[in-house]
């Protein structure tokens, strides 16, 4: 592996009305005492395989004078249900948690969204901090203050805006990341390309070997960029009433496959068959270029992430998007580009349209 040659955090700002800083660097973990001031307590959110690490970020707390709560939550999605957030807040309460004191979620998107859905809910609001273990919980769950859990009508359909005192990005986090995992947050990062940075699908195109690399510069840039992204983007519309719509782009179709496969598929996994979706529907509603749609398979492909989906399975996620959280009453709406660059909102399609579209997801 290369190394980085950038030395120190990158500060990257998240403005609105609760503004913050998302930190990206190696060795982060001695930034997190600064955001805990004033704070007696802080509850550890962690899942069983972070054991380790939620130990030595437990023996830091204590050292810098926070005491610290673990609390171990089920691994990935099983975490993210009322019934764990239940337990977490029994367990604040046990311990006399009060309202300065503070919330930690140590693990990645599942466990950030767990953790700040907990901090929103106790006490009407304290507050949290996530420290990302993996590249989707970077650049996508751990910023932007949007908290959740799923229920059986689908993902994240109870939640809150909550912002985080502070983001702890870690890139030496991803050095012991399974790769597949690894991979599977790019896709989240390709979005960012697509949507608003098309300077990040020129990164990947170059070296998509670096692009997988964590120890890479070319990795860190393609982090930042995205954080980036997803900050201004906040920074304007918080709760999601224009243009943070736009995050969604490929998350319609990505919801309906992880509702279908009972959540055993990674997050990005099904994001990067969305974006094909998504960039099929553009081109089928006549507002993309074919060649854009095209580019979307060749970059996705090649970072290894799947392009293509079941044949036999539109009627079952056609049922899942009908309950999508962008849908207004019976008219679905997904996000579509118009351009690198550019997307827009194409409200309540015809239904022949959507499955013609899913017919260039199974080609």
């Amino acid at each position: 592996m290369s190394e980085l040659t950038v030395t120190g955090p990158t500060r990257i700002d998240v403005g609105g009305d609760a503004p913050y800083q998302v930190l990206v660097g190696r060795d982060l973990l001695g930034e997190l005492p600064a955001l805990l001031t004033g704070a007696e307590q802080a509850a550890l959110l962690y899942a069983e395989p972070l054991k380790p690490r939620a130990e030595a970020l437990a023996g830091l707390l204590d050292a810098a004078g926070v005491r610290a709560l673990p609390i171990e939550v089920p691994d990935a999605e099983d975490g993210k249900t009322i019934g764990v957030a239940a337990g977490c807040w029994d367990a604040l309460g046990a311990n006399g948690f009060t309202r300065t004191d503070v919330v930690i979620g140590l693990g990645g998107g599942a466990v950030t969204d767990l953790a700040g859905f907990v901090a929103a809910a106790w006490l009407r609001g304290v507050r949290w901090v996530p420290v990302s273990t993996s590249l989707l919980g970077m650049v996508d769950a751990a910023v932007g203050g949007k908290t959740g859990v799923n229920t059986a009508a689908g993902k994240n359909l109870v939640g809150a805006f909550h912002p985080p005192a502070g983001v702890l990005c870690d890139l030496a986090m991803l050095d012991t990341l399974p790769h597949a995992d690894l991979v599977a947050g790019l896709a989240e990062v390709v979005k960012c390309g697509f949507i608003a940075d098309p300077a990040i699908l020129d990164l990947i195109e170059a070296d998509p070997a670096a692009a997988q690399d964590p120890a890479s510069p070319a990795l860190r840039e393609l982090v930042e960029r995205a954080i980036r992204v997803k900050a201004h983007v906040v920074t304007h519309d918080l709760r999601e009433s224009g243009l943070r719509e736009f995050l969604n782009y490929g998350h319609t179709l990505a919801h309906a496959i992880e509702k279908v496969e009972h959540y055993r598929w990674r997050h990005g996994h099904a994001v990067s068959v969305g974006l094909i979706y998504a960039a099929a529907l553009s081109v089928a509603a006549g507002h993309l270029a074919p060649e854009i749609a095209a580019r979307h398979r060749r970059v996705l492909a090649s970072l290894g992430l799947p392009v293509g989906y079941e044949a036999d399975a539109w009627p079952a996620l056609l049922a899942a998007m009908r309950v999508d959280k962008k849908a207004r009453g019976s008219r679905l709406r997904f996000v579509v580009l118009d351009d690198l660059g550019s997307p827009t909102i194409l409200a309540g399609p015809a239904d022949e349209l959507l499955e013609a579209a899913y017919r260039e997801v199974i080609a």
